[in-house]
């Protein structure tokens, strides 16, 4: 039988014994393509590759190492952001042998690439030269360079290098941003430009006006989002007088008059023509409006406190108008706002606009008050880690009382408190055994990372 990959995929899917092969045989000759795949690219006779640079990082402690091995071997897989966060924050790096695994779970899953620069160091990417699967690499940070960096590093630490920057000089780091701004790469002008969210201001505004035009949607929309918190910028005020139009106080409620069209300037003020599937037009585009729109408008315009505002009736397009505002919320870290949208309904994105203690409290009351299901379960996975006492007595007792009657929800509320309780905790709750293994993995793991 043939034994290439995609050959090998078509007979395991119409069936082994069609293709006159035992399913022994497909499964030997799969085992031989992964490691040849894994091997790496042949590298020309007279050429081998450089060799990687020093490592600056210390090496992680030999414990550390040996449990990572174990996570990535499926023991306690969800632990693993947490794990890759305290390794990095403590500036070591993994053991070369994990590497390879650690930069194919990357290439799966985005949302632990961003601690895989730095932990994996300059074998990581002397590997991720060599290897297209792995490539990702190079766009993530890796520690914070110096010298010609913002010239001929990386577009991951040159972005390393821009944040600090912006921390310690803003205007300088727009100003640098400007000079090249016309040479730089789609991908790398949306990553720049989310880099003056930290310390933004009105200085900024003249520049995130400009990349309104940028010919790449991604720019486009970063720099409105960022515009939306600038109450002053001129799009913000562009935003207020078409929100004025479309939604106005009526009686003791509120009427909303969608947007009867897309304009070229509503466009390139981040509005998006075409609506998700199973959004009408016109509702889609009053949300945005909506959002976009400084919330301080609202109390001027309706004569109303935030409070009042979202309580109010509103009839057609409601929900359009409650999601703007949610937004519009998120957008503009409006804690006030949020919390008065959370009362109407408690999405876990306004929880992430409140501070930890109070997200902490605020989600300890749901969980009295509610039965546990998917709803609850989100929610709870927005609250930033650990819990506070409250949430963490309120989870326990929601466990016991649905052990008996739903294992299922208690199961994955189990996991979720594993994960986020303090694991200090772990001595203290032996009365359900998983729940006590994964904090006691969790506290020694953070005393191997210490």
């Amino acid at each position: 039988m043939s034994t290439s990959w995609e050959d090998l995929v078509s007979t395991a899917l119409v069936g082994a014994d069609r293709r006159s092969a035992s399913p022994g045989e497909v499964l030997e000759h799969a085992a031989v393509e992964v490691v040849r795949a894994r091997a790496g690219r042949r590298t020309h006779p007279d050429r081998p590759p450089a060799p990687a640079m020093e490592e600056t990082r210390p090496l992680a402690s030999r414990a550390a190492g040996d449990r990572l091995a174990r996570m990535l071997g499926g023991d306690q897989a969800r632990l693993l952001p947490e794990w890759l966060e305290a390794a990095a924050a403590i500036g070591v790096r993994v053991p070369a042998h994990l590497i390879p695994g650690l930069l194919d779970l990357g290439a799966r899953d985005r949302s632990i690439r961003s601690h895989l620069g730095a932990l994996t160091g300059a074998r990581g990417r002397w590997l991720a030269e060599l290897n297209s699967s792995w490539r990702y690499l190079l766009a993530e940070a890796a520690d914070l360079p110096s010298g010609d960096v913002w010239e001929f590093g990386t577009s991951g630490d040159r972005r390393v290098y821009l944040t600090a920057l912006r921390a310690t000089a803003p205007g300088q780091a727009r100003e640098l941003l400007e000079q090249g701004w016309e040479k730089e790469t789609p991908e790398d002008r949306a990553a720049f430009v989310l880099v003056l969210s930290e310390r933004l201001g009105m200085d900024d505004e003249p520049f995130l006006e400009a990349a309104l035009d940028d010919r790449r949607r991604e720019v486009r929309q970063a720099a409105a989002d960022l515009l939306t918190r600038l109450p002053e910028s001129r799009l913000a005020r562009r935003m207020a007088g078409r929100a004025a139009r479309l939604l106005v106080a009526d009686g003791g409620g509120l009427r909303a008059d969608p947007p009867k069209a897309c304009d070229s300037t509503m466009e390139r003020d981040g509005v998006r023509p075409r609506p998700p599937a199973g959004t009408a037009q016109r509702g889609w585009w009053l949300q945005q409006v909506i959002a976009r729109t400084p919330l301080t408008f609202w109390t001027g315009h309706l004569g109303r406190s935030p409070e009042d505002v979202v309580q109010s009736k509103i009839g057609d397009w409601a929900r359009e108008v409650a999601m703007g505002w949610t937004r519009a919320a998120i957008l503009q870290h409006d804690p006030r706002w949020a919390r008065a949208l959370f009362e109407v309904e408690p999405l876990t994105d306004l929880l992430a606009v409140l501070p930890p203690e109070e997200q902490s409290a605020r989600a300890a009351e749901l969980v009295a008050r509610h039965p546990v299901d998917g709803q609850m379960i989100m929610m709870l996975g927005g609250v930033a880690r650990p819990w506070g006492p409250r949430l963490a007595r309120a989870v326990l007792k929601k466990i016991v009382e649905t052990s008996g009657t739903q294992p299922w929800n208690a199961g994955e509320l189990i996991r979720l408190a594993g994960e986020r309780l303090d694991p200090a905790m772990h001595g203290h709750v032996q009365e359900i055994p998983e729940l006590a293994a994964t904090l006691r993995f969790r506290h020694d793991m953070s005393k191997e990372l210490s």
